[in-house]
């Protein structure tokens, strides 16, 4: 049976029973109220037909008026949603659905439109990263991979000097590594954002590890002529993942030590704050603009375009996701051109138990 004729056949049953309903009502009202009264056979049976009658035209009338009600406050609003979901289906993310003007604001159907409108500007958002996300790894494994290439060809030159030799060498080496530290980058957020790694608490010394963490950048500030200025609170214990608070010293320590000046300082602070503890990173560099600050926990987003050859704008989104999921905060503080601190609050182990 097709739609049509489906169709037709509910309209059928629905009047149907309508006007049993209101024959069933007359009848018994009738019974009820005539019951205590002769009448004659004949006069009954004219009323019965005029009665019948009477009811098929008030069930056919309430049938109508109930058609045309759920034709506007049913159908109209089911077959918008309809049509909306459907270009939602095809990956129209910029459809959206108009709500009906309610001017007694009960029509549910606005509720469930706005919900679905909701969901498509976050499915819009997704569809926007993820095609940057694409765009953003393209380009940034395109720059490396361009320098090896290139390097590589002038390295097959007949008669190159031992110098060249070397310093092309060099120059491969660190567009390997580049590209190496990206990759690796993009698949711990990766697996960050799909939860695919899940912290493992522990209670630890927060002070060893910071210093430890900044010892392993020795040679970049002694590079640099960097002063280090700490000011870090003896067996500070906290309880959190130390593996991955690890990354976000690392980030942080490589971005301050990036972005200062040779002859600049750089300042870490660990300090007990309740029963957890305090980390603050902070550095004499560029400083940060208030339309950068917006953006420098997004993927790929590098503000300073002068270091991105030494960056691939992972690093902070990398922190932020280990501290959202490690429940703990993050401050950032800055002025362009005195230099920006990065303050980490990290639980004590009252704070995880609790």
């Amino acid at each position: 049976m097709n739609g049509k004729w489906r169709s037709r056949l509910l309209n059928l049953l629905e009047y149907l029973g309508i006007l049993f309903f209101i024959s069933f009502v007359l009848t018994a009202s009738f019974v009820l109220f005539f019951q205590w009264v002769e009448i004659p056979e004949k006069t009954i049976r004219q009323s019965a037909v005029i009665t019948f009658c009477n009811a098929m035209f008030i069930a056919f009338l309430v049938w109508l008026i109930d058609r045309l009600r759920k034709r506007f406050s049913v159908d109209r609003p089911v077959r918008r949603i309809s049509e909306g979901l459907e270009r939602l289906c095809r990956g129209d993310f910029s459809a959206r659905i108009k709500p009906f003007s309610d001017p007694l604001g009960n029509n549910r159907y606005n509720i469930i439109i706005a919900q679905i409108n909701k969901m498509a500007d976050e499915l819009s958002g997704v569809e926007t990263l993820r095609t940057d996300f694409v765009s953003n790894v393209s380009h940034e494994m395109k720059t490396p991979l361009a320098v090896i290439q290139n390097y590589a060809a002038l390295l097959r030159a007949p008669n190159l000097p031992d110098t060249d030799r070397i310093a092309y060498a060099e120059s491969v080496t660190d567009a390997t590594k580049r590209l190496a530290a990206l990759i690796t980058n993009i698949l711990k957020l990766n697996k960050l954002e799909n939860q695919q790694i899940f912290p493992e608490a522990q209670q630890y010394n927060l002070s060893e590890q910071v210093c430890a963490c900044l010892l392993e950048f020795e040679s970049v500030w002694e590079k640099k002529e960097i002063e280090i200025e700490t000011d870090i609170d003896e067996d500070v214990i906290v309880t959190a993942d130390p593996e991955l608070l690890s990354l976000v010293w690392s980030n942080l320590f490589s971005n301050a030590l990036k972005f200062t000046e040779a002859g600049g300082t750089v300042r870490v602070a660990v300090k007990r704050q309740g029963s957890g503890a305090a980390v603050s990173v902070s550095d004499t560099g560029c400083g940060i603009d208030s339309e950068t600050g917006k953006h420098i926990f997004d993927k790929f987003y590098q503000g300073d375009t002068s270091h991105a050859a030494r960056g691939n704008g992972l690093g902070l989104a990398l922190v932020k996701r280990i501290i959202d999921i490690t429940d703990g905060e993050i401050a950032v503080q800055s002025e362009v051109g005195k230099g920006s601190t990065f303050t980490v609050t990290v639980k004590g182990a009252d704070d995880a138990m609790a």
